[in-house]
């Protein structure tokens, strides 16, 4: 079987998640080409030497340049913060290389269109990991809709709540910073939700926002400091955060729909709720990220008497990636998004050409998060070009 070598930038938390992918995407997929992890790259040379050795890389680097520069190397994944995502795939694709991205795709729309003009160009494989759109129920959801099962689309409401930066003594980690993460919970949990509303309802034309930064000064973090963790040492100073803590948008879509959507850090008891409930002439579904393999579905066609929400447990094999795991009934979790975008990817890469969602993807819905934003400070409604 023909081999591709992976070389991934970043190896922290989404590192690990990628990286379980590659490892064991062909235990469970007839892939049709077969990955190999190649080199892992990070600042700290021991730290990835360590995560190189856990996951299975076979060699590491501490300049993202020269991974790119191999002659070897056929992918590069980037698992590193948004300031980086444009400049690494813009190298990575002029130099012939596929990518495959983590989310949010990039500092602004500028950017993301020069990432995908890059990738274009060059004529690479794009992907821009928005995984919960390959959580099996979603793509159910995405099935019911295009078979006309929910009838016209009137309504979406979607939220992302979190609240790990609730405690005030939590550090100015990268989050927070806007030369480094571009957006706070706009960008790093509502681009999910903006991804999923354009999935399964469609293109936004127009966002009316408002947004809240609750704690304006946080302690500087110790050095190793990371997402949902605040390192170790004891702060002295202290530093301004750059970015929102929460953002709120009502939006209409180009099909006429109506949605919201609502976003932050602050939501006391939620530690990871992604949500959305779409509405139509004909039925409804409701998705929660905490119950994944669940979708709620109504229909109007149900006789009188009987008619309610009902449950569908997405774990038959019919349904979506889920012949590829468990017996009917058997769960599946969080990383096996990430599966099924390497599996999808790797198809992309041996002959389908394309996958979705990609940097013509991201383009757009950076447009809906950088309307939401402008809004909010113009305090009016912004329409989407």
């Amino acid at each position: 079987m023909e081999e591709l070598n992976v070389g991934i930038i970043g190896y922290k938390f989404m590192g690990k998640a990628h990286s379980n992918a590659w490892k064991n995407v062909t235990n469970f997929f007839d892939v049709p080409i077969k990955p190999v992890m190649k080199v892992a790259c990070g600042r700290t040379k021991d730290a990835v030497q360590e995560f190189a050795d856990n996951w299975g890389w076979e060699e590491v680097e501490t300049d993202w340049k020269k991974v790119v520069e191999r002659d070897d190397i056929d992918v590069i994944d980037i698992s590193v913060p948004p300031n980086l995502h444009a400049p690494i795939a813009i190298a990575a694709a002029k130099a012939g290389k596929h990518v495959f991205c983590e989310k949010p795709i990039a500092l602004s729309t500028e950017e993301a269109q020069e990432m995908y003009e890059a990738a274009e160009e060059a004529g690479v494989v794009h992907y821009l990991n928005h995984n919960y759109r390959r959580c099996p129920a979603v793509m159910l959801a995405k099935q019911m809709i295009e078979d006309g099962k929910l009838g016209k689309i009137y309504h979406w409401r979607g939220c992302y709540l979190q609240s790990w930066t609730m405690d005030p003594n939590f550090p100015l980690t990268w989050h927070m910073k806007k030369d480094i993460a571009g957006m706070g919970s706009n960008g790093g949990i509502n681009s999910h939700s903006v991804d999923l509303a354009r999935f399964l309802v469609g293109e936004i034309k127009s966002v009316t926002g408002m947004m809240k930064t609750f704690i304006k000064e946080r302690p500087l973090p110790g050095a190793d400091a990371a997402t949902f963790s605040a390192g170790s040492g004891e702060a002295t100073e202290m530093g301004e955060v750059e970015v929102e803590d929460a953002i709120s948008m009502l939006v209409e879509f180009e099909n006429g729909a109506l949605g919201s959507f609502e976003a932050t850090t602050f939501a006391i008891g939620r530690e990871n709720y992604n949500y959305f409930e779409i509405y139509g002439s004909k039925g409804a579904v409701i998705w929660n990220l905490e119950r994944m393999n669940e979708l709620q579905y109504y229909s109007a066609d149900d006789p009188e008497g009987k008619k309610g929400f009902r449950t569908i447990l997405a774990t038959q094999p019919s349904h979506p990636y889920i012949s590829h795991w468990w017996p009917p009934a058997h769960n599946i979790g969080y990383e096996h998004e990430f599966h099924h975008a390497v599996y999808d990817f790797l198809k992309a890469v041996a002959g389908d050409g394309s996958i979705a969602p990609n940097f013509y993807d991201g383009v757009l819905g950076m447009k809906v998060l950088e309307a939401g934003i402008e809004s909010a400070e113009k305090e009016k409604q912004i329409d989407i070009e």
